[in-house]
């Protein structure tokens, strides 16, 4: 049932232009699923050298279009991104990875419904993710928003807000002021990872086994830094 579950996923998104058929041959960024995967310390030193190339302004040179073409057939990207969709943080250029190296998803405040849920399993199941990073960054919107208590013009920016709440609600018991959204930030974070976990069977279960690592992390809008929150900076 699973195999023709992917089936028409991949057919539906190969209609749509999203996605290709996935036989290609092995690539750099195309590896096969039988290949044992790398380490997530290693996965997540390989990002984090990426972030401080990008703190420096020294992006590596990526020849985009034979990459590109490399990877018309297939993807196997080896991390996961849960992140804000603020315009100042890409997870591509802040990790500076290029074509085929993240699949991402990305929603106000870092939070994660039925569909992003959907994407990131997809992710993990098919295409062999093994590393999901959660990132919010400081000075977020959407979780100022909830902090202020006010209710939201509509009912979909309200619904965003109760999603945050509880973490807010958390912060509130060690903060006040203007330390308040940054702690609720964190919070947010981690509440984000927990809401993941505890909203899908299949990726709770990978983590349990062990197939899957959950890195928490937050974004420095002034330095361009990217701080590991789940144990401590890398």
């Amino acid at each position: 049932m699973r195999k023709l579950a992917y089936a028409t996923i991949l057919f539906c998104l190969t209609v749509s232009g999203v996605a290709q058929q996935p036989s290609a041959p092995v690539t750099a960024h195309s590896q096969p699923a039988t290949q044992a995967p790398e380490s997530p310390e290693k996965i997540w030193s390989e990002l984090m050298q990426g972030n401080k190339r990008f703190v420096t302004g020294s992006l590596k040179s990526q020849a985009v279009v034979r990459l590109r073409q490399s990877l018309t057939n297939s993807q196997h990207p080896k991390v996961m991104v849960l992140s804000c969709s603020d315009s100042r943080v890409p997870p591509e250029l802040v990790f500076d990875q290029t074509l085929g190296d993240l699949f991402v998803v990305r929603a106000a405040g870092n939070i994660a419904g039925p569909l992003g849920l959907a994407s990131l399993e997809y992710a993990f199941d098919h295409l062999g993710s093994t590393v999901l990073v959660v990132m919010g960054h400081t000075k977020c919107g959407a979780v100022t928003a909830a902090c202020s208590g006010e209710k939201m013009p509509t009912p979909n920016l309200q619904a965003m807000v109760d999603q945050i709440n509880p973490a807010v609600m958390k912060a509130k018991r060690s903060a006040t002021g203007d330390a308040l959204i940054e702690a609720a930030v964190k919070e947010n974070v981690h509440e984000s990872a927990m809401d993941v976990l505890a909203h899908s069977d299949l990726l709770r279960t990978a983590k349990e086994q062990g197939r899957l690592t959950v890195i928490e992390a937050e974004y420095q809008l002034d330095t361009g830094a990217v701080i590991r929150l789940d144990k401590g900076t890398q």
